[in-house]
């Protein structure tokens, strides 16, 4: 979807094997989001268009398996579900005729091969996260009087025109004088709109207190 020609690709691919099956397409559904899980818009709309057109689907065919899924347990829970619908599905590239037993076990090695794949994304993508941590980066949506930054490669924090405010707010916070809900609408007086219930998520966030080390700028580099 990034580089424009997968998608495009696919369904080149897909309209000539349906032509030479001699298949009636009666839709194709196209979307980008991972096939992980069957959580996906383009598939609920698939899930529709059966539902509203009772009996007229048969098959449902895309390229490659892990086009269909990358869960081997949902995958084999929806071909159950769509089975008993009386709906096929066809892989173009990995062609499987599942009323022969034993293609059942060619299907799990199709299904697990993404599902691992993933999984070891994810392990990659979260032992990066704690190294970047570790070397003071910030990996989310940056707090009230902070806006996000990069350094080169890293990302950082750099102070925004709201920081003097939220210092000020600390301040009033630890003067004893002023209740959290007094300071809370004294911020938003300020332009800085907050709810009642997340303003404590502030007072008391890590970052502010030094808990969390973060490779800070405290004026803008440029």
């Amino acid at each position: 979807a990034e580089k424009g020609y997968s998608l495009a690709h696919q369904e080149s691919v897909l309209s000539k094997f349906s032509e030479v099956k001699d298949f009636k397409v009666l839709r194709t559904f196209t979307e980008d989001y991972s096939a992980k899980t069957f959580e996906r818009p383009q598939w609920t709309k698939i899930l529709s268009f059966i539902k509203a057109n009772k009996g007229l689907v048969q098959k449902i065919v895309f390229l490659r398996w892990d086009r269909f899924s990358r869960n081997q347990l949902d995958a084999l829970t929806m071909i159950k579900y769509l089975d008993k619908l009386g709906i096929k599905v066809e892989s173009v590239e990995q062609p499987l005729d599942l009323s022969i037993p034993d293609n059942k076990m060619l299907l799990a090695l199709y299904l697990t091969a993404p599902e691992i794949e993933n999984d070891k994304n994810s392990i990659r993508t979260i032992e990066a996260s704690r190294r970047a941590k570790l070397e003071g980066c910030w990996m989310g949506t940056a707090p009230k009087g902070y806006k996000n930054f990069r350094d080169g490669k890293n990302s950082t924090l750099i102070r925004d025109e709201k920081a003097p405010l939220i210092i000020e707010s600390f301040e009033r916070m630890a003067s004893g004088a002023y209740s959290a809900e007094e300071v809370r609408k004294w911020l938003y007086s300020k332009g800085v709109k907050m709810t009642k219930n997340n303003f404590p998520f502030i007072i008391r966030n890590q970052v502010y207190i030094g808990k969390i080390h973060i490779k800070e700028y405290k004026d803008n580099p440029e």
